[in-house]
């Protein structure tokens, strides 16, 4: 019911109310400020709710919770999402995106500039010597040179995996483990 006008008329008519009812709570009984209270929290309620603010405000609250949870899920989950992975890709925000951007909810603000992100959208960060193999070590792995296309990395990495995939009769987890960091690190940069 997103930007309804029976919802707006209602909380116009609750408004109405709740100012009527705490007039006369202040000129004749204190106890019907309470019932002017509830009134208006109604009245407010129902004008967000109304106007779509309460589903953009809402909407707004998954997205910065899914952004922050966004590193823990992928790797609690091994990237496939799953519970609190956040709203997905073609979820349609309340109203439309053009109207979302209206509402100042584009994420310009905590947006970074593009050249320092990793190919999936996210922020990237210094690598550290956890995160695998640095950029020689990962050339080195799957055989490429340094000025090598994303294609010749690519075509290389599916060889390799295919050699030593652990379901293959040849295969060896570790050596696999190695080819697929290898390869996250020459994709991501």
């Amino acid at each position: 019911m997103d930007e309804s006008r029976l919802l707006v008329g209602l909380a116009a008519a609750f408004g109405g109310m709740a100012v009527l009812l705490a007039v006369l709570g202040v000129v004749y009984n204190p106890l019907v400020l309470a019932v002017a209270a509830v009134f208006g929290v109604v009245a407010y309620l129902l004008w967000i709710h109304g106007t779509g603010r309460l589903a953009t405000r809402l909407y707004a609250r998954v997205q910065r919770q899914a952004e922050r949870n966004a590193g823990r899920g992928r790797r609690r989950t091994g990237g496939r999402g799953g519970f609190g992975a956040g709203p997905r890709e073609d979820w349609e925000p309340p109203g439309g995106r053009d109207r979302w951007r209206q509402a100042g909810n584009s994420g310009q603000r905590r947006r970074a500039d593009p050249s320092q992100r990793d190919p999936r959208g996210r922020r990237a960060r210094a690598p550290s010597s956890r995160d695998g193999p640095t950029a020689a070590e990962a050339y080195r792995t799957l055989g490429v040179e340094p000025d090598a296309e994303q294609e010749t990395i690519k075509r290389a990495y599916r060889e390799k995996v295919k050699a030593v995939h652990p379901d293959t009769e040849d295969g060896d987890e570790a050596q696999f483990k190695r080819v697929k960091a290898a390869y996250e690190r020459l994709s991501g940069e």
